[in-house]
Protein backbone atom coordinates (compact mmCIF):
# COMPACT_ATOMS: atom_id res chain seq x y z
CA UNK A 1 0.00 0.00 0.00
CA UNK A 2 0.98 3.37 -0.93
CA UNK A 3 0.55 6.98 -0.64
CA UNK A 4 0.89 9.34 -3.47
CA UNK A 5 1.52 13.29 -2.76
CA UNK A 6 1.04 16.78 -3.88
CA UNK A 7 1.79 20.10 -2.07
CA UNK A 8 -0.72 20.63 0.18
CA UNK A 9 -1.21 25.31 1.37
CA UNK A 10 -0.83 26.17 4.76
CA UNK A 11 -3.99 27.04 6.66
CA UNK A 12 -4.48 30.62 6.30
CA UNK A 13 -7.03 31.17 9.24
CA UNK A 14 -6.07 28.25 11.43
CA UNK A 15 -5.36 29.91 14.66
CA UNK A 16 -1.92 29.54 15.82
CA UNK A 17 -3.12 27.68 19.12
CA UNK A 18 -4.36 25.20 17.20
CA UNK A 19 -1.16 24.72 15.79
CA UNK A 20 0.82 24.36 19.14
CA UNK A 21 2.95 21.20 19.62
CA UNK A 22 1.68 18.99 22.34
CA UNK A 23 3.21 19.62 25.38
CA UNK A 24 3.50 18.28 29.26
CA UNK A 25 0.66 21.19 30.07
CA UNK A 26 -2.53 20.33 29.97
CA UNK A 27 -3.71 24.14 29.58
CA UNK A 28 -1.86 24.15 26.40
CA UNK A 29 -3.25 20.46 25.23
CA UNK A 30 -6.90 21.99 26.26
CA UNK A 31 -5.99 25.17 24.17
CA UNK A 32 -4.77 23.33 21.10
CA UNK A 33 -7.96 21.05 21.11
CA UNK A 34 -10.07 24.71 20.77
CA UNK A 35 -8.11 25.72 18.53
CA UNK A 36 -8.46 22.84 16.29
CA UNK A 37 -12.62 23.31 17.04
CA UNK A 38 -12.30 26.91 16.16
CA UNK A 39 -11.08 25.85 12.69
CA UNK A 40 -13.79 22.62 11.99
CA UNK A 41 -16.57 25.40 12.84
CA UNK A 42 -15.10 27.68 11.11
CA UNK A 43 -14.52 25.45 7.80
CA UNK A 44 -18.12 24.37 7.69
CA UNK A 45 -19.15 27.77 8.13
CA UNK A 46 -17.47 28.89 5.12
CA UNK A 47 -18.26 26.57 2.90
CA UNK A 48 -21.77 27.18 3.82
CA UNK A 49 -22.17 30.31 3.01
CA UNK A 50 -20.02 30.48 -0.43
CA UNK A 51 -22.87 28.37 -1.52
CA UNK A 52 -25.39 31.07 -0.26
CA UNK A 53 -23.31 33.44 -2.57
CA UNK A 54 -23.82 31.39 -5.47
CA UNK A 55 -27.43 30.56 -5.18
CA UNK A 56 -27.64 30.95 -9.05
CA UNK A 57 -25.98 27.43 -9.32
CA UNK A 58 -28.87 25.96 -7.10
CA UNK A 59 -31.58 27.96 -9.10
CA UNK A 60 -30.02 26.46 -12.38
CA UNK A 61 -30.04 23.48 -11.48
CA UNK A 62 -33.68 22.63 -10.28
CA UNK A 63 -34.36 24.05 -13.43
CA UNK A 64 -36.18 20.46 -14.33
CA UNK A 65 -38.70 20.19 -11.21
CA UNK A 66 -38.91 23.99 -11.42
CA UNK A 67 -40.45 23.64 -14.69
CA UNK A 68 -42.40 20.92 -13.49
CA UNK A 69 -44.17 22.64 -10.57
CA UNK A 70 -44.88 26.14 -12.51
CA UNK A 71 -48.36 25.07 -13.40
CA UNK A 72 -48.67 25.82 -9.45
CA UNK A 73 -48.37 29.53 -10.07
CA UNK A 74 -51.00 29.00 -13.53
CA UNK A 75 -53.32 27.45 -10.87
CA UNK A 76 -52.98 30.03 -8.34
CA UNK A 77 -52.57 33.28 -10.46
CA UNK A 78 -56.70 33.05 -11.24
CA UNK A 79 -57.83 31.12 -7.97
CA UNK A 80 -61.19 32.00 -6.27
CA UNK A 81 -63.03 30.17 -3.23
CA UNK A 82 -65.33 28.40 -5.46
CA UNK A 83 -62.35 26.74 -7.42
CA UNK A 84 -60.81 25.60 -4.29
CA UNK A 85 -61.52 21.49 -4.31
CA UNK A 86 -60.38 21.54 -8.53
CA UNK A 87 -57.09 23.86 -7.56
CA UNK A 88 -56.18 21.86 -4.71
CA UNK A 89 -56.57 18.11 -6.67
CA UNK A 90 -54.26 19.60 -9.57
CA UNK A 91 -51.57 21.16 -6.59
CA UNK A 92 -51.69 17.60 -5.22
CA UNK A 93 -50.66 15.90 -8.69
CA UNK A 94 -47.88 18.31 -9.56
CA UNK A 95 -46.60 17.37 -6.11
CA UNK A 96 -46.90 13.87 -6.67
CA UNK A 97 -45.32 14.23 -9.81
CA UNK A 98 -42.68 15.91 -8.53
CA UNK A 99 -41.44 13.05 -6.04
CA UNK A 100 -42.72 14.72 -3.37
CA UNK A 101 -44.48 11.51 -2.10
CA UNK A 102 -47.77 10.92 -0.88
CA UNK A 103 -47.58 11.47 2.52
CA UNK A 104 -46.06 14.88 2.09
CA UNK A 105 -48.06 16.46 -0.57
CA UNK A 106 -51.60 15.03 1.48
CA UNK A 107 -50.07 16.52 4.29
CA UNK A 108 -49.19 19.61 2.10
CA UNK A 109 -52.63 20.00 0.59
CA UNK A 110 -54.93 18.95 4.02
CA UNK A 111 -52.67 21.82 5.46
CA UNK A 112 -53.77 24.46 2.78
CA UNK A 113 -57.36 23.38 2.47
CA UNK A 114 -58.11 23.91 6.41
CA UNK A 115 -56.31 27.56 6.28
CA UNK A 116 -58.41 28.30 3.17
CA UNK A 117 -61.59 26.80 5.20
CA UNK A 118 -60.71 29.00 8.09
CA UNK A 119 -60.37 32.13 6.13
CA UNK A 120 -56.01 32.73 6.80
CA UNK A 121 -55.79 32.37 3.05
CA UNK A 122 -57.32 34.43 0.59
CA UNK A 123 -55.44 34.85 -2.44
CA UNK A 124 -53.07 32.54 -4.60
CA UNK A 125 -50.48 34.83 -3.39
CA UNK A 126 -51.07 33.99 0.24
CA UNK A 127 -51.88 29.84 -1.16
CA UNK A 128 -48.10 30.05 -3.01
CA UNK A 129 -46.36 31.54 0.72
CA UNK A 130 -48.00 28.70 2.77
CA UNK A 131 -47.32 26.00 0.52
CA UNK A 132 -43.58 27.10 0.49
CA UNK A 133 -43.64 27.71 4.50
CA UNK A 134 -44.39 24.22 4.66
CA UNK A 135 -41.60 22.83 2.84
CA UNK A 136 -39.64 24.89 4.35
CA UNK A 137 -40.28 23.89 7.83
CA UNK A 138 -40.73 20.06 6.96
CA UNK A 139 -36.75 20.58 5.71
CA UNK A 140 -35.55 22.57 8.78
CA UNK A 141 -37.37 20.51 11.81
CA UNK A 142 -36.40 17.17 10.30
CA UNK A 143 -33.48 17.66 8.85
CA UNK A 144 -31.94 21.29 10.53
CA UNK A 145 -28.21 19.97 10.74
CA UNK A 146 -26.85 20.40 7.11
CA UNK A 147 -23.61 21.68 7.99
CA UNK A 148 -20.26 19.08 8.08
CA UNK A 149 -20.33 18.28 12.24
CA UNK A 150 -16.53 18.09 11.69
CA UNK A 151 -15.82 17.58 15.43
CA UNK A 152 -13.32 18.86 17.45
CA UNK A 153 -9.84 17.61 16.48
CA UNK A 154 -7.63 16.50 13.56
CA UNK A 155 -7.94 15.03 11.27
CA UNK A 156 -11.80 14.91 10.64
CA UNK A 157 -12.64 11.86 8.81
CA UNK A 158 -15.76 11.33 6.33
CA UNK A 159 -16.99 8.49 4.90
CA UNK A 160 -18.80 8.00 1.50
CA UNK A 161 -20.96 5.25 1.08
CA UNK A 162 -23.89 4.73 -1.70
CA UNK A 163 -25.00 2.05 -4.54
CA UNK A 164 -22.98 1.91 -8.02
CA UNK A 165 -23.30 4.07 -9.89
CA UNK A 166 -24.50 7.04 -8.00
CA UNK A 167 -21.75 9.57 -8.18
CA UNK A 168 -19.76 8.64 -4.88
CA UNK A 169 -16.17 8.97 -6.05
CA UNK A 170 -17.29 12.34 -8.31
CA UNK A 171 -18.92 13.91 -4.97
CA UNK A 172 -15.52 12.47 -3.05
CA UNK A 173 -13.73 14.25 -5.52
CA UNK A 174 -15.82 18.01 -5.65
CA UNK A 175 -15.81 17.91 -1.56
CA UNK A 176 -12.25 17.54 -1.49
CA UNK A 177 -12.23 20.78 -3.63
CA UNK A 178 -14.23 22.94 -1.27
CA UNK A 179 -11.83 21.63 1.45
CA UNK A 180 -8.85 22.68 -0.36
CA UNK A 181 -10.22 26.17 -1.60
CA UNK A 182 -10.68 26.67 2.17
CA UNK A 183 -7.05 25.79 2.99
CA UNK A 184 -7.62 22.35 4.52
CA UNK A 185 -5.21 19.65 4.32
CA UNK A 186 -7.00 17.13 2.36
CA UNK A 187 -5.98 13.18 2.14
CA UNK A 188 -8.08 10.59 0.33
CA UNK A 189 -8.41 7.09 0.73
CA UNK A 190 -9.23 4.70 -1.91
CA UNK A 191 -11.57 2.21 -0.23
CA UNK A 192 -13.32 0.86 -3.35
CA UNK A 193 -10.92 -1.94 -3.64
CA UNK A 194 -13.69 -3.84 -5.62
CA UNK A 195 -13.20 -1.77 -8.96
CA UNK A 196 -9.92 -0.47 -10.00
CA UNK A 197 -10.92 2.46 -12.25
CA UNK A 198 -12.43 3.73 -8.91
CA UNK A 199 -8.92 3.78 -7.32
CA UNK A 200 -7.96 5.57 -11.02
CA UNK A 201 -10.74 8.26 -10.77
CA UNK A 202 -9.43 8.92 -7.48
CA UNK A 203 -6.16 9.73 -8.42
CA UNK A 204 -6.89 11.92 -10.88
CA UNK A 205 -8.91 14.07 -8.40
CA UNK A 206 -5.90 13.88 -5.59
CA UNK A 207 -3.77 15.75 -8.52
CA UNK A 208 -6.55 17.65 -9.56
CA UNK A 209 -7.30 18.80 -6.13
CA UNK A 210 -4.12 19.02 -4.92
CA UNK A 211 -4.77 16.34 -2.06
CA UNK A 212 -2.91 13.39 -1.19
CA UNK A 213 -3.93 9.77 -1.59
CA UNK A 214 -3.65 6.48 0.43
CA UNK A 215 -4.12 3.77 -2.42
CA UNK A 216 -3.90 -0.34 -2.65
CA UNK A 217 -1.12 -0.49 -4.93
CA UNK A 218 -0.83 -4.84 -4.68
CA UNK A 219 -4.97 -4.94 -5.70
CA UNK A 220 -4.77 -7.47 -2.60
CA UNK A 221 -5.86 -5.16 0.46
CA UNK A 222 -9.03 -5.21 1.78
CA UNK A 223 -11.14 -1.59 2.15
CA UNK A 224 -10.62 -1.77 6.30
CA UNK A 225 -7.20 -2.31 5.54
CA UNK A 226 -7.08 0.54 2.87
CA UNK A 227 -9.14 3.27 5.47
CA UNK A 228 -7.24 2.00 8.51
CA UNK A 229 -4.18 2.98 7.03
CA UNK A 230 -5.34 6.28 5.58
CA UNK A 231 -6.72 7.31 9.08
CA UNK A 232 -3.52 6.54 10.51
CA UNK A 233 -1.60 8.40 8.41
CA UNK A 234 -4.25 11.43 8.64
CA UNK A 235 -3.35 11.51 12.44
CA UNK A 236 0.13 10.86 12.13
CA UNK A 237 1.09 14.02 9.48
CA UNK A 238 -1.35 16.25 11.09
CA UNK A 239 -4.31 16.23 7.81
CA UNK A 240 -7.51 17.96 8.38
CA UNK A 241 -9.99 15.85 6.58
CA UNK A 242 -9.86 12.26 5.43
CA UNK A 243 -12.39 11.23 3.09
CA UNK A 244 -12.95 7.68 2.70
CA UNK A 245 -14.41 6.27 -0.54
CA UNK A 246 -16.01 2.75 -0.31
CA UNK A 247 -16.90 0.60 -2.65
CA UNK A 248 -20.56 0.95 -4.44
CA UNK A 249 -23.11 -1.56 -3.29
CA UNK A 250 -27.09 -2.65 -3.38
CA UNK A 251 -28.51 -2.31 -0.44
CA UNK A 252 -29.66 -5.77 -0.70
CA UNK A 253 -26.17 -7.44 -0.54
CA UNK A 254 -25.93 -8.50 2.99
CA UNK A 255 -22.26 -9.52 2.73
CA UNK A 256 -21.10 -6.22 1.12
CA UNK A 257 -23.11 -4.21 3.70
CA UNK A 258 -21.96 -5.70 7.03
CA UNK A 259 -18.05 -4.66 4.98
CA UNK A 260 -18.91 -1.22 5.68
CA UNK A 261 -19.38 -2.09 9.77
CA UNK A 262 -15.73 -3.10 9.02
CA UNK A 263 -15.02 -0.05 7.72
CA UNK A 264 -16.63 1.96 10.40
CA UNK A 265 -15.12 0.14 12.96
CA UNK A 266 -11.58 -0.09 11.82
CA UNK A 267 -12.17 4.04 11.26
CA UNK A 268 -13.11 4.71 14.87
CA UNK A 269 -10.27 1.97 16.36
CA UNK A 270 -7.58 3.89 14.60
CA UNK A 271 -9.06 7.48 15.77
CA UNK A 272 -11.43 7.23 18.95
CA UNK A 273 -14.87 9.40 17.74
CA UNK A 274 -13.90 8.59 14.20
CA UNK A 275 -15.95 9.43 11.63
CA UNK A 276 -17.47 11.96 11.71
CA UNK A 277 -19.36 12.21 9.25
CA UNK A 278 -21.05 9.30 7.01
CA UNK A 279 -22.28 10.21 4.09
CA UNK A 280 -24.83 8.51 1.87
CA UNK A 281 -25.05 9.48 -1.83
CA UNK A 282 -28.25 8.95 -3.69
CA UNK A 283 -28.92 9.50 -7.13
CA UNK A 284 -31.60 11.70 -7.35
CA UNK A 285 -33.29 10.60 -10.85
CA UNK A 286 -34.25 7.39 -9.19
CA UNK A 287 -36.82 9.76 -7.03
CA UNK A 288 -38.62 7.90 -4.16
CA UNK A 289 -36.44 4.54 -4.95
CA UNK A 290 -34.29 5.95 -2.88
CA UNK A 291 -35.96 6.04 0.15
CA UNK A 292 -35.25 1.84 0.99
CA UNK A 293 -31.79 2.11 -0.04
CA UNK A 294 -31.65 4.82 2.29
CA UNK A 295 -33.54 3.18 5.14
CA UNK A 296 -30.70 0.07 4.57
CA UNK A 297 -27.68 2.10 4.44
CA UNK A 298 -28.97 3.93 7.58
CA UNK A 299 -30.00 0.47 9.36
CA UNK A 300 -26.62 -0.43 8.75
CA UNK A 301 -23.99 2.18 9.54
CA UNK A 302 -25.80 4.92 11.06
CA UNK A 303 -26.00 7.84 8.01
CA UNK A 304 -25.55 10.95 9.40
CA UNK A 305 -26.36 12.61 5.98
CA UNK A 306 -27.01 12.80 2.40
CA UNK A 307 -25.46 13.76 -1.07
CA UNK A 308 -28.29 13.72 -3.62
CA UNK A 309 -27.01 13.77 -7.15
CA UNK A 310 -27.60 14.66 -10.49
CA UNK A 311 -30.79 16.62 -9.87
CA UNK A 312 -30.60 18.66 -12.55
CA UNK A 313 -31.35 16.10 -15.17
CA UNK A 314 -34.49 15.63 -12.95
CA UNK A 315 -37.69 17.23 -12.38
CA UNK A 316 -38.19 14.82 -9.33
CA UNK A 317 -36.47 17.13 -7.13
CA UNK A 318 -39.06 16.53 -4.36
CA UNK A 319 -37.35 13.54 -3.60
CA UNK A 320 -35.13 16.05 -1.07
CA UNK A 321 -37.97 16.78 0.80
CA UNK A 322 -39.28 12.99 0.79
CA UNK A 323 -36.18 11.51 1.98
CA UNK A 324 -35.79 14.35 5.24
CA UNK A 325 -39.44 13.82 6.13
CA UNK A 326 -38.94 9.85 5.86
CA UNK A 327 -35.55 9.39 7.55
CA UNK A 328 -35.34 12.73 9.75
CA UNK A 329 -31.52 12.55 8.40
CA UNK A 330 -30.25 16.10 6.81
CA UNK A 331 -29.40 16.32 3.40
CA UNK A 332 -25.86 17.92 3.32
CA UNK A 333 -24.95 18.63 -0.51
CA UNK A 334 -27.30 18.60 -3.87
CA UNK A 335 -25.70 17.87 -7.36
CA UNK A 336 -26.57 20.13 -9.34
CA UNK A 337 -24.48 19.96 -12.46
CA UNK A 338 -20.95 18.29 -13.93
CA UNK A 339 -19.05 20.92 -13.02
CA UNK A 340 -16.02 20.41 -10.15
CA UNK A 341 -18.16 23.18 -7.85
CA UNK A 342 -21.31 22.16 -9.04
CA UNK A 343 -21.73 19.99 -5.78
CA UNK A 344 -23.62 22.40 -3.38
CA UNK A 345 -24.16 22.70 0.04
CA UNK A 346 -27.78 22.08 1.16
CA UNK A 347 -29.58 25.22 1.85
CA UNK A 348 -33.48 24.65 2.40
CA UNK A 349 -34.47 28.44 2.19
CA UNK A 350 -32.42 28.43 -1.18
CA UNK A 351 -34.00 25.43 -2.29
CA UNK A 352 -37.73 26.39 -1.68
CA UNK A 353 -36.77 29.43 -3.81
CA UNK A 354 -35.25 27.55 -6.53
CA UNK A 355 -38.47 25.36 -6.93
CA UNK A 356 -41.02 27.91 -6.35
CA UNK A 357 -39.39 30.87 -7.28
Amino acid sequence: MTSASAPSRALPFLSPLSAAPRGPSGRLRCAAAAGQAGFFTRLGRLIKEKAKSDVDKLFSGFSKTRETLSVVDELLTYWNLADTDRVLDDLEEALLVSDFGPKISFRIVDALRDQIRDGKLKSGTEIKASLKRCILELLTTKGSKTELQLGFRKPAVIMIVGVNGGGKTTSLGKLAYRFKNEGAKVLMAAGDTFRAAARDQLEIWAERTGSEIVIDNDKKAQAPSVLSQAVKRGKREGFDIVLCDTSGRLHTNYGLMEELVSCKKVIAKALPGAPNEILLVLDGTTGLNMLQQAKEFNDVVGITGFILTKLDGTARGGCVVSVVDELGIPVKFVGVGEGVEDLQPFDAEAFVEAIFP
